[in-house]
């Protein structure tokens, strides 16, 4: 086998005979993915990934992850040469594999689900050599990034779904008409008029989300200054931290970074930052997603934070941001 057999013929000879492996319902057998949450295989030869097209890869998915209190990369990369590429590689959760053949007439990059394993992505880079397999990846950086941001958010709400605590979902729903998705080992911690506190507390770790609403008057409630402010005014009262009269805030040094976007018919404001305890030693990351209520008469913010002064933080935040991707109306057809 050449070190530059083709990729595609990889992915090709496996689906051929992933066909024939079917259950008696017709579906595909695969196994359960391997690997760690947010853990990427590149398959290419050292060459290519010592130099380019694998440090382009690596600029592109190795930056710092913002507002964390810790450098921490978006993506742990591992390189796989292509003739070590075996069944124990093939099952890892996201691979990204390097084509790299004078014999190639496109330079592309395609998007395979669930080849060897499932839920796993197999992004392939085509190319006639490393220069502009390199060009491929800065042209579809984007895509790259969202392939691989949704496709890890969807695992989690997967499980999620799969071990539900249903009874904080009905909780949630009676006081919001509407709730996300929780798994088991969340409790509500706190209630209040307009206001809930679901937390995950282990060992050296919490994993909390809030909810609260609020009256909307307009479209100044969405912005980012607003939006800051009403955290600060709800959490100062419902957030008490370990030493008395200490309670969170956001870090009044770096402002929340601020975005918008559509997601299943919502207009959503996010607020994506730091979180610290006023009095106290306390501090972490955090991200909120506001949206106006169908009836237009409310906000509607959930607050996913974490606390992990002994960990990284990076899976511990996707793992809240997911459960706030959850969120679905209890009284709309398909829930939303």
């Amino acid at each position: 086998m050449k070190l530059k057999q083709s990729a595609m013929i990889i992915i090709g000879a496996a689906l051929l005979l992933l066909s024939g492996c079917k259950s008696k319902d017709g579906a595909k057998i695969l196994p359960s993915i391997s690997g760690k949450a947010g853990e990427v295989a590149v398959v290419c030869s050292k060459v290519e990934w010592e130099g380019e097209p694998g440090s382009t890869l690596r600029d592109l998915l190795c930056n710092e992850v913002q507002y964390l209190p810790q450098v921490e990369p978006m993506y742990d990369l591992f390189n796989v040469p292509l003739q070590a590429f075996n069944k124990i590689f093939r099952v890892h959760r996201n691979i990204i594999m390097i084509n790299t053949d004078k014999k190639n007439t496109e330079n592309r990059l395609t998007t395979w689900t669930d080849v060897w394993a499932t839920p796993q992505v197999v992004i392939v880079i085509d190319a006639e050599d490393a220069a502009k397999a390199s060009e491929v990846i800065v042209q579809n950086g984007s895509k790259i990034l969202s392939i691989l941001e949704k496709t890890e958010r969807n695992r989690i709400i997967n499980n999620i779904n799969s071990f539900e605590n249903a009874d904080i979902r009905r909780t949630v729903n009676n006081l919001f008409g509407g709730s996300p998705c929780f798994p088991k080992g969340f409790t509500v911690k706190k209630t209040a008029k307009d206001f809930i506190w679901v937390s995950y507390e282990p060992a050296y770790s919490i994993q909390g989300v809030l909810i609260w609403r609020y009256p909307y008057t307009g479209e100044g409630d969405l912005t980012a200054e607003a939006l800051a402010a009403k955290r600060n005014a709800i959490t100062k009262e419902q957030i008490p931290c370990t030493t008395e009269g200490s309670y969170m805030i956001l870090n009044p040094d770096i402002f929340p970074g601020y975005s918008c976007f559509d997601l299943k018919n919502r207009s959503v404001a996010e607020l994506r930052g730091l979180w610290e305890a006023y009095n106290d030693f306390m501090g972490g990351p955090f991200v909120s997603h506001s949206f106006v209520s169908p009836d237009n008469q409310y906000v509607i913010t959930l607050d996913g934070f974490v606390y992990a002064p002994k960990y990284d933080k990076r899976n511990y935040l996707r793992q809240v941001e997911a459960i706030l991707y959850s969120f679905a109306w209890n009284n709309i057809p398909g829930g939303e």
